[in-house]
């Protein structure tokens, strides 16, 4: 199978996951990204099921109203049930780089909420050591040379994401050149620099299971 073809299957993989799941108070999260579209798609089926869903992103939440999925604010829910999402990278310990589509900082919070979080990969984001793709961080405009300097200090090598500006009205620094070896502690670190929302690392909250597809078929991980 190529690339589509298994982002389509860990999409249905994880419809399945969720379906299985339902109960009446169901509140559903979903990301951002070409695996998450097709995880939507893939929910047109039982959406009627769902009480309702939050979205990370503007296009998400687009996406799911098209479809007839209600869809709320985060702060007019209790708790999220199931966060469903795609990750750029993924090591053995679900530690994540997310973010290459620039939604890092919605889909961190939504995360944070979540009962279960489940991301979904083709099995060429799987990787022994985070970093290949360019870490992004999310920041303030007025801090954005700041913020660079601090990263160039820890050893990497930011780059200003040109002519990108996030939902949040921020702009983003891709972080190339950088092996993450300890992923929960850079991700720490980076958050504390004066003028950064937040970064792409979801190590302090992992994902609870990785849905991967591979040539092989789909492999279930978790922690």
């Amino acid at each position: 199978m190529d690339q589509n073809q298994l982002k389509k299957a860990v999409a249905e993989a994880a419809a399945q996951f969720v379906r299985e799941r339902l109960h009446d108070k169901m509140v559903l999260g979903v990301g951002t990204g070409s695996t998450a579209n097709l995880f939507i798609e893939c929910l047109a089926p039982f959406k009627d099921q769902i009480l309702c869903t939050v979205a990370s992103s503007e296009e998400t939440q687009r996406r799911l109203r098209l479809l007839g999925l209600e869809v709320r604010d985060l702060n007019s829910v209790d708790e999220v049930s199931i966060y469903v999402d795609g990750a750029d990278e993924a090591n053995e310990s679900l530690h994540l780089i997310k973010g290459g589509g620039g939604a890092l900082t919605r889909e961190k919070i939504i995360a944070a909420v979540a009962r279960e979080f489940v991301c979904i990969a083709d099995e060429s984001k799987y990787v022994p050591t985070l970093g290949k793709f360019p870490l992004p961080v999310e920041v303030i405009p007025m801090a954005r040379s700041h913020v660079a300097r601090a990263i160039v200090t820890l050893g990497g090598d930011p780059v200003y994401r040109e002519g990108f500006v996030t939902d949040n009205g921020n702009h983003i620094l891709d972080i190339h050149n950088m092996e993450i070896r300890d992923p929960v502690g850079l991700e720490t670190q980076l958050n504390q620099i004066t003028g950064v929302v937040t970064n792409g690392l979801f190590a302090v909250r992992p994902a609870d299971l990785l849905i991967l597809g591979t040539s092989e078929g789909i492999r279930n991980y978790k922690i």
